[in-house]
């Protein structure tokens, strides 16, 4: 049986290139002879992180796309006609047998040149509200899949977003002491995780750093990790005690997760899939911009009670004291919080989701 050939389009941002690569990762480990082929463009992460995953990566040109009428959208089709064929051309030199789109600049030409080949279409969408692209897609398809069930897209299927297994697999409890003593924290003692994504954020760094006493004075450890581009300032940092570790960036987030009791972060879609995957609470400051998006990705594990939520605007160093603090302390509280965000997780998101886009190529191809 000849292999299955898939592209995934998924580019731009970290967001949409993750879960393209997580069922990639997956689409290998149940057939080793699947030919994947990711779709790109420079314009984003793409040419970073996809050729390190290891996976072929084709660029194409961007094509942003407008949510609103203005001067943009009339420059658009051109763009898109242009960007439309580059796709094609792809599909046809791989002998695509189904694309996988993820949202974000790449996916809507994949899958206006998918459709115009009568290629199979699969969409994912990380977000509790849908970009343009996957709204346009799961017209075109049966085949939608969302991260929760209060995604509101035609024929959508929520199975979780699909993680990498360092993540999906981790033990936290098993590595706890070996994560502890990578970033120099104490074996004992609650460990406040303090990230805000990638780039940082601001409104968490100072609200954090600005707590480090009162952290400290009621024996909390913090591992705040500021971005590569942030810096804060702690009275002492790591040489006093409890410590207050400050790092610009974690590679390997699976040490961070296994070393902390309870996160402060962004509630960006991955974050929210990571965090309850792996059973960690949580206080989520959802960005204020785009219309309140990450409120809505973190509300289910908030509602399950396995997290808080705080605005940006209510957020500082009172906020820790007065509200965090007391959650830091109670472990069982904290132990209650980690199961309801473990319920709240799905796992197993990048098999389900290969599982299907391989039955796509199967029912394509018809009976052997």
């Amino acid at each position: 049986m000849t292999a299955p050939r898939v592209v995934v389009a998924g580019g731009h941002s970290a967001g949409h290139i993750e879960p393209a690569m997580n069922l990639a990762d997956a689409l290998r480990q149940l057939d080793p002879t699947a030919e994947i082929t990711a779709l790109g463009t420079v314009r984003g992460l793409d040419t970073t992180l996809i050729p390190a995953r290891g996976y072929p990566l084709e660029l194409i040109p961007p094509v942003p796309l407008p949510r609103t009428l203005n001067r943009v959208l009339v420059h658009t089709p051109g763009r898109l006609r242009e960007s439309v064929r580059a796709a094609g051309s792809v599909l046809d030199r791989v002998r695509a047998e189904v694309v996988v789109g993820f949202g974000g600049y790449v996916a809507a030409p994949a899958y206006l040149a998918a459709r115009r080949r009568g290629l199979p279409i699969v969409v994912h969408e990380a977000n509790a509200r849908p970009g343009v692209a996957n709204r346009l897609a799961a017209r075109m398809t049966a085949h939608v899949f969302t991260a929760s069930p209060g995604v509101r897209l035609p024929h959508a299927t929520p199975i979780g977003i699909p993680l990498r297994p360092a993540i999906t697999g981790l033990d936290r409890a098993a590595l706890r002491n070996a994560a502890r003593q990578r970033f120099g924290l104490r074996p004992d003692g609650p460990v406040l995780m303090a990230t805000g994504g990638s780039q940082g954020a601001r409104a968490i760094n100072a609200a954090v750093s600005g707590a480090a006493a009162a952290l400290r004075a009621a024996g909390v450890q913090v591992l705040h990790i500021t971005g590569p581009r942030n810096a804060v300032e702690v009275p002492d940092g790591d040489a006093a005690d409890p410590p207050y570790v400050v790092v610009p960036y974690v590679h390997e987030m699976q040490y961070a997760y296994a070393a902390a009791d309870f996160v402060i972060c962004r509630s960006g879609a991955m974050t929210c899939a990571e965090l309850a995957a792996v059973g960690l609470p949580a206080a989520y400051v959802p960005l204020p911009e785009r219309g309140g998006e990450q409120r809505l990705n973190a509300e289910p594990v908030v509602e399950a009670g396995g997290a808080l939520l705080v605005d940006d605007a209510d957020l500082g160093p009172a906020w820790i004291e007065t509200t965090l603090i007391p959650v830091l302390t109670d472990p069982g509280r904290i132990a209650a919080m980690s199961a309801r965000a473990s319920a709240a997780g799905a796992p197993d998101a990048d098999v389900v989701l290969a599982r299907h886009v391989l039955a796509v190529v199967a029912e394509r191809r018809g009976p052997t």
